[in-house]
């Protein structure tokens, strides 16, 4: 009888007593040993995960890992589309330009010989460039073709855009003959990934071109040979 008493007592009181809110939030491993994701983990990005990830980044994007610590995204998605474009074309240009300066100053002189040319490169053998020089070399016919090809793939970009509409890709300027872009989704944010991970390496490796040579003077086919001439 006591015991029954007690009973309905303490369940008397457990009615009046404040319901607990808090949520506890517990990381486990699962199979693979992967941590299960915790609360607000989300918002934290991805290239730094100790750093909250900006709002306009929410990784819609191919290659968006959250990481942008100048702000160069924007506030808005235009201005993210606008530089998301940009990033292309420069990761483009830099994947042509990080190929072709060793092979100019591999092969121009010897080219130049045999065609009975002066050569584009310096007196050291460094490819021309707005710090090593030379460039007033290179002729002003080149100069136009260079400005006409990229008033050409801005014109295409353009067409495309309107075109497509919501179905365009960033970049894309109706040039594939290799038909490399895949037609579905997935393929398509691939490739785009692949992309720009190849162009973000290219723009920091010119630039380590640009640096390595303006310091030393010398080509960099000559400070790192065997990257450039292993078999030569």
């Amino acid at each position: 009888m006591k015991f029954t008493i007690a009973a309905s007592l303490m369940g008397m009181a457990a009615a009046f007593a404040p319901l607990e809110t808090a949520t506890r939030t517990e990381t486990k491993l699962n199979l693979w040993g992967e941590p299960t994701k915790k609360e607000g983990e989300d918002d934290m990005s991805k290239a730094l995960p100790f750093a909250p990830r900006p709002k306009i980044l929410d990784g819609t994007l191919a290659g968006d890992v959250g990481f942008d610590p100048f702000g160069f995204a924007g506030a808005d998605k235009e201005s993210l589309i606008y530089m998301r474009e940009a990033e292309v074309k420069h990761s483009r240009l830099a994947m042509l330009a990080v190929v072709g300066w060793p092979i100019a100053e591999l092969f121009d002189k010897p080219i130049a010989d045999a065609a009975g040319l002066p050569s584009l490169l310096t007196k050291t053998g460094e490819s021309p460039s707005l710090l090593n020089g030379g460039l007033d070399k290179v002729d002003v016919a080149y100069w136009i073709a260079v400005a006409s090809l990229a008033g050409i793939v801005e014109l295409e970009s353009a067409k495309m855009q309107e075109e497509k509409g919501k179905d365009y890709l960033i970049g894309d300027c109706n040039f594939d003959p290799l038909n490399l872009m895949p037609e579905d989704k997935a393929g398509q944010m691939a490739m785009q990934t692949k992309e720009l991970k190849h162009g973000r390496i290219a723009m920091m490796a010119i630039l380590g071109y640009v640096i390595q040579e303006a310091i030393y003077g010398t080509p960099v086919v000559q400070q790192t040979p065997f990257f450039f001439t292993p078999a030569m």
